[in-house]
């Protein structure tokens, strides 16, 4: 179908519901709302479908489980990648990093290696190699950024040493848009025989990626930021990767034949998937990359640049506001703050308006610190949003001003 923004609002139920002010939501960096067909996915699953998958064998539990293998197959196709088995279900893009960490890193990484990483992260793409570094004697090395949020592609280069085991870098900032040049950073570690890992969870709902085309080794992005249900992601990870990795939990599900002295594991991805999954879950985000899909990733990439161009136009038109993450090349992320308001104070206001974003943050507390603010307003962009939104943003933020003078 084509890009038709009204259109595509009729299909998010919470933006045709409410008692005050119509909504104006921002915040689709945090999380997206759900259009009907995911929500219809998850109720009809649940009502005719639901059975526990892999091992039933009677029709419901053959029918749940052809409908999450079918599940496994579309995430395949939406990330352009080789084969369904490269695909593992987790919770979302954390669980999936931390996946990567403990069956990948503890393998490869040891004392006086180095992972690197970007001053661009969300925690969720810090921590976990930060902690495994303690725990291996490793060292944790951090390409820096400028004022305006661009990586340092030079400096990224001369941090790529002898003992860097892996690159681990996002695709796109959470905190401030950025839109990384990821195929450079995998060109310069792939000629060092270095892996990458990308944590595409602002990127896989925004344009289209194709991780055979990237050539990236690891790929992971969250069900609820791409408009499918929350506790559900993917990652991508190839396959003689996943092959020589053990696994990331036992139990249930992920098992070849146990004994009492010994357990073997089952092929991946069943490996990777310990107990019963979130099988609706998996549904629902096989329908909503069915749905993206519908409409067409570079229709969604176009619609969210034209978006932004209009919200920086607008923004840039209020003096008291400054806007934090100026790079060139950026996503429908907006963080600004206002010059004598606190951000929590601003988000507070907003919200009195109808119009929904986030305040705080955002999970990138290093990177707040280098660009020298504590927190800022964010205001996200998702492909229900239009130009009366952008505008009922900047008039609540002049309420705002006002209201603070």
């Amino acid at each position: 179908m084509s890009f038709d923004v009204e259109r595509i609002r009729k299909d998010f139920p919470i933006l045709q519901v409410g008692t005050g002010p119509p909504l104006a939501y921002l915040d689709t960096a945090a999380s997206a709302q759900k259009p009907q067909p995911v929500v219809d996915a998850l109720g009809d699953f649940y009502t005719r479908h639901y059975a526990n998958i892999h091992r039933g064998v009677y029709e419901l539990s053959a029918d749940a489980t052809a409908r999450y293998e079918a599940a496994r197959d579309k995430v395949r196709a939406f990330l352009g990648a080789a084969e369904a088995r490269e695909i593992v279900f987790v919770r979302g893009t954390t669980e999936a990093i931390n996946l990567v960490a403990a069956c990948y890193g503890r393998t490869h990484i040891g004392t006086g290696d180095e992972v690197l990483i970007t001053a661009l992260e969300h925690h969720a793409n810090l921590v976990p190699w930060q902690q495994l570094c303690i725990e291996r004697g490793a060292k944790l090395r951090v390409a820096p950024v400028d004022d305006a949020a661009h990586l340092d592609i030079e400096a990224f280069e001369a941090l790529l040493g002898p003992r860097t085991r892996l690159v681990a870098a996002t695709h796109v900032s959470n905190a401030v848009g950025t839109r990384v040049p990821v195929r450079e950073l995998i060109r310069l570690a792939h000629a060092r025989g270095i892996p990458v890992l990308l944590d595409g969870a602002q990127a896989a709902p925004r344009f289209p990626v194709n991780v055979l085309e990237l050539e990236v080794d690891f790929y992971a992005f969250s069900g609820h930021k791409l408009y499918g249900p929350s506790g559900i992601g993917a990652l991508y990870g190839r396959a003689e990767l996943l092959d020589a990795m053990p696994p990331y939990q036992t139990g249930g599900g992920m098992i070849e034949r146990v004994r009492f002295e010994e357990t073997t594991f089952a092929a991946v991805p069943e490996r990777f998937e310990a107990g019963t999954p979130n099988i609706a879950g998996a549904v629902g985000l096989g329908v909503a990359c069915d749905y993206l899909s519908s409409i067409g990733m570079e229709a969604v990439e176009r619609h969210e640049a034209a978006l932004l161009a209009h919200a920086e136009r607008l923004l840039g038109e209020i003096p008291e506001l400054r806007v934090i993450g100026t790079a060139a090349a950026k996503t429908g992320v907006l963080s600004f703050v206002l010059d004598g308001v606190h951000p929590h104070d601003v988000g507070t206001v907003l919200d009195g308006s109808g119009v929904a974003v986030r305040a705080g943050h955002h999970c990138a507390q290093p990177l707040m610190e280098r660009l020298g603010v504590p927190a800022t307003v964010r205001a996200s962009l998702g492909i229900y949003n239009n130009f009366d939104d952008l505008e009922r943003l900047a008039d609540a933020i002049r309420r705002c001003l006002k209201l603070f003078a």
